[in-house]
């Protein structure tokens, strides 16, 4: 089998409190993109077995790939038995959700294959437990995420359009920049709302002017200033950082501006990306 894991932007992010157990509360706006990387999970191998051929990317418990299947296999009170392999094109420590995408399309996955019929919000509990962006993930579309991750409404999807995901080489460590955030103060801000309202009109030029992160504004990365300048330059209707970083994304309402922007970001940050938003979480492939 093999499935296509979608990645995930902000089109907004907000921090509104803290809860006691250190936690924090979130408001935030996410959207499925087609940017993906792709599973493919055979059954009847003996074990979990997980490879990938990136060295970056951990195969065992510190895979979230392994630890959603471990929680499928849990809950389905079944010994493992399953081979997955990895095929990563979503850059790492980017805020596009790359692990959270694979553990989502490992629970879909191996709900199927095991015909374990287990419902959307059992998946979403299990998927909770390894990431708080796995959740959305598993829904995919656009939503409204709140919490810490764990409560989802479904949003307007994006108008027509398409997006260059653009990532420099200096990734972003989550704690790091939720320490950043805590150290320099970040809130409160209504950049869900705004966007939110935006999506409801249907208008790119609205939606990309409401765009914002709570993190880009704390962490302040040249790289991604710069990135964004150029994207605005050649005609985005807006840009912004997506999750904690470092990636940033442009909205385009032409198809050749995003593909003459994409070939000009790439030369000088080769994991440059065009796609479009996507409405669904996942796609099996066979």
């Amino acid at each position: 089998m093999r499935i296509k894991a979608y990645a995930k932007i902000n089109l907004a992010l907000d921090i509104v409190g803290r809860r006691s157990d250190g936690y924090h509360v979130l408001d935030m706006v996410m959207h499925t993109i087609s940017l993906h990387d792709t599973l493919i999970i055979k059954r009847g191998t003996g074990g979990l077995s997980i490879t990938c051929a990136r060295e970056d990317v951990p195969c065992g418990e510190g895979n979230t790939v392994y630890r959603a299947a471990n929680a499928f296999f849990q809950a389905i009170q079944t010994l493992p038995d399953v081979s997955i392999v990895i095929e990563k094109q979503i850059p790492s420590q980017a805020g596009l959700a790359g692990g959270s995408a694979d553990a989502a399309a490992t629970l879909h996955a191996l709900n199927r294959l095991y015909h374990a019929k287990l419902p959307l919000e059992t998946l979403c509990e299990l998927g909770l437990t390894v990431g708080a962006d796995v959740p959305f993930c598993l829904c995919g579309g656009s939503a409204r995420v709140q919490g810490i991750g764990e409560i989802l409404k479904p949003a307007p999807l994006l108008p027509k359009c398409w997006l260059v995901v653009c990532k420099p080489p200096t990734g972003v460590d989550t704690r790091l920049a939720y320490r950043a955030v805590d150290e320099q103060g970040g809130g409160p801000s209504a950049h869900a709302q705004h966007v939110l309202e935006a999506l409801q009109r249907g208008d790119l030029k609205k939606i990309g002017a409401t765009l914002g992160n709570v993190f880009e504004e704390v962490l302040q990365l040249p790289e991604v200033k710069t990135i964004k300048e150029q994207m605005l330059a050649w005609d985005a209707k807006g840009a912004c950082m997506t999750g904690s970083g470092s990636a940033v994304y442009g909205l385009f309402d032409q198809a050749d501006a995003a593909v003459n922007c994409g070939e000009q970001l790439r030369p000088f940050y080769p994991e440059t990306f065009v796609c479009q938003p996507m409405g669904m979480p996942v796609e099996f492939m066979e």
